[in-house]
């Protein structure tokens, strides 16, 4: 199966450019970051230590994350809309630093995209999870611009967060992601770098698809590998 990851900073478009995309080219939308919030709330509920790796690592071990179409399951549960809740973006990192379960994550990704075409959003896709991924793309928007979309979504969601409050976070998270000793935030080699700062998102995706329909000119998508992970059901 084939693979295009888009990789970037909170807040630079990637989510929405990744499921539009998905959309325009038919292919299954793999949303990591669902995922690690997904592991996320289920720490919280768990009452889990979040400074403990083998606590996190045990968790991942016993928790059911799908991805249907449009949804974010845990354990069977639809949690679509309880993971973009601001408690659970806080203490995602946690999970994210996380090395046992960045190991378990790995795993579900790479078995989802054994399964489909893929555009895999996150942070790592290009670098680590599909470093021979057929295409790879970074995106990234300034500071400002990326709060004031992240703030807007959270004002969309009925949750009460001020702008300064949202722009200092995205600024401690960048260095975090930046710093991370495993699986660093940063451009994968080969990646196209896109800056959506001001740009229009359907100029954005007549882009990026372009770019991708012309290196599928002419290579066929590969045999289909029948293996699944134990936690993926289509």
């Amino acid at each position: 199966m084939r693979v295009v990851t888009i990789d970037g900073p909170a807040g630079a478009g990637k989510s929405t450019v990744a499921r539009r995309l998905a959309e325009r080219l038919s292919w299954r939308l793999l949303d990591t970051g669902a995922m690690y919030r997904a592991v996320t709330l289920a720490a919280l509920r768990a009452g889990v230590d979040l400074e403990s790796d083998q606590a996190l690592g045990v968790l991942a071990e016993n928790v059911a994350v799908e991805l249907p179409p449009g949804k974010v399951l845990l354990n069977g549960e639809d949690v679509s809309a309880l993971v973009r809740g601001v408690d659970v973006t806080r203490a995602s990192r946690f999970v994210a630093d996380s090395p046992h379960v960045r190991r378990r994550l790995v795993d579900w990704q790479r078995a989802f995209g054994r399964e489909n075409d893929v555009i895999a959003e996150g942070r790592d896709q290009g670098t680590v999870v599909f470093p021979d991924a057929f295409r790879k793309f970074f995106l990234t928007a300034s500071l400002e611009e990326r709060a004031r979309r992240r703030h807007a979504e959270f004002a969309q969601r009925g949750e009460a967060v001020a702008l300064d409050v949202v722009l200092r976070d995205l600024e401690e998270r960048d260095a975090r992601d930046a710093a991370r000793a495993i699986a660093p935030m940063k451009p994968a080699r080969g990646a196209r770098v896109i800056d959506t700062t001001g740009r229009a998102l359907e100029e954005i995706l007549d882009d990026m698809e372009a770019d991708v329909r012309r290196g599928l000119v002419g290579q066929p998508a590969q045999e289909e590998d029948r293996r699944e992970g134990p936690e993926w059901r289509r």
